[in-house]
């Protein structure tokens, strides 16, 4: 398997395992950021999360769909240092209209099944970020960047 190779398996076993990640939006200059349920898609082109439209997160997309999503597998031991992962997705967020939401919404729910709910309110935004770039830290440093498309 080549380094690349090793890094999308890597990447795609993180977005897989973890159920949470944080995403940040901005709102003119000012950096915020959200725990989200997250999803990936199997080609790592994009990743997945739902939010009310009432919340700070959606009126900063709303503003700026340009975000980062962190993804790590932290234990918040000293052996993190050595052993923890973690991803940076750079990307845009866009809100998936219903008709066009089928299959991701199904990867999402497959994943949180208990968040069908929520998902299915008249409030609640299911949205699309299209990964442009990755950013795999392993080791606490050591850093590559992948392309999904690579």
């Amino acid at each position: 398997m080549t380094d690349l190779e090793s890094a999308k398996f890597e990447i795609k076993e993180l977005l897989e395992s973890q159920p949470l990640g944080v995403l940040a939006t901005q709102n003119r200059g000012q950096p915020y950021t959200s725990l989200v349920a997250i999803a990936s898609s199997d080609d790592l082109r994009s990743l997945f999360f739902a939010t009310t439209r009432s919340t700070r997160k959606f009126a900063n997309l709303s503003g700026d769909s340009r975000v980062a999503m962190l993804v790590d597998n932290r234990s918040n031991e000293v052996s993190d240092f050595r052993w923890a992962k973690a991803v940076t997705a750079i990307g845009e967020a866009e809100e998936l209209e219903p008709q066009k939401s089928k299959k991701p919404l199904a990867i999402y729910l497959t994943k949180h099944p208990h968040l069908e709910d929520f998902v299915s309110s008249p409030s609640c935004a299911f949205l699309r970020i299209q990964g442009s770039t990755y950013y795999l830290v392993t080791r606490f440093q050591n850093v590559m960047e992948i392309k999904p498309t690579s």
